[in-house]
């Protein structure tokens, strides 16, 4: 039987609680740890991604997924994006931030409620999803704790490319807007995420990054993909030759998923991709045993 617990944290250097769960199945054996991060406008209980988490653990693996602190997701609230002050807030350093401190609780003990007889810490992987493949890949190059990583329609570049005129007007103004086409919000973002990135390049610059890469890693695109083009999978495999890439015919951004996501089952592409992953995993994990004494 399956066993979900969830838990907070409290942001080091901003001091805002954000959740996280786990799902797993307590065998009293260490398992291989899979920490799933979400995308722009995402959080850890969209859609389907309950069903990834129940998935991955009854293939033996500990799921872990977390809000990012500033998704605009408040602990005890609604579960869907409320509070468009903090969204307005977030950059890419606070995210990479925020997975980096849910590496150091779960490599903590008693800093989460999961059981460190059932963590496996050297089989740590990392899936992301489209921001949050850049975020992966990122974490990946700074950390080397992470073992693997898959990265499922996952954007090149988080470099904007903002044109002068709009980079200028935002200066001017503080914040854009973007529209959150599944509720009708108008999304602010304030100028200091451009700040951020430039003042933080040398750590975002995934292009830059994907070269010093030693994990293995895994690049999955939907051919279909409506947000992210198709060439972006293409661009990362250029700055990382060895990683493996599946294209997935007929598969959008989502992989088939929505939010609220009402069936008991996974949709087909994000089941297919949930599938290969979790082969990817379980090919390196099985790798590392081998190669113990």
């Amino acid at each position: 039987m399956l066993r979900t617990v969830e838990f907070t944290l409290t942001g080091r250097d901003h001091g805002r609680l954000f959740a996280a769960d786990a799902t797993w199945q307590p065998t009293g054996q260490p398992q291989p740890v899979v920490v799933f991060v979400h995308g722009f406008k995402g959080f850890k209980d969209w859609g389907h991604f309950g069903l990834l988490a129940r998935f991955f653990a009854e293939r033996g693996f500990v799921f872990v997924k977390l809000n990012l602190s500033h998704n605009g997701v408040v602990v005890g609230g609604t579960g869907d994006l409320e509070d468009l002050e903090a969204f307005g807030r977030n950059n890419f350093s606070l995210e990479l931030d925020d997975l980096g401190q849910l590496l150091d609780a779960l490599h903590t003990p008693g800093a989460t409620p999961l059981p460190a007889a059932s963590l496996s810490l050297s089989r740590l992987y990392l899936i992301g999803h489209s921001r949050g493949g850049a975020l992966v890949l990122l974490k990946a190059a700074e950390d080397p704790r992470v073992a693997a990583v898959a990265a499922w329609a996952a954007v090149a570049d988080l470099h904007p490319h903002w044109p002068a005129e709009v980079l200028a007007q935002w200066q001017r103004e503080g914040v854009l807007y973007v529209p959150n086409l599944r509720t009708g919000q108008q999304l602010p973002m304030y100028y200091q995420i451009a700040e951020d990135y430039y003042k933080n390049r040398a750590r975002l610059d995934l292009p830059a990054l994907m070269p010093s890469l030693r994990q293995p890693v895994l690049l999955m695109h939907g051919d279909q993909d409506e947000t992210v083009p198709l060439a972006a999978v293409h661009q990362l495999h250029a700055g990382q030759p060895a990683a493996e890439v599946v294209v997935v015919p007929g598969a959008g951004h989502m992989f088939g998923g929505a939010h609220p996501w009402e069936s008991p089952v996974l949709p087909a592409p994000a089941r297919l991709i949930a599938e290969y992953t979790a082969q990817f995993f379980e090919r390196i994990a099985n790798k590392e045993l081998r190669m113990k004494p």
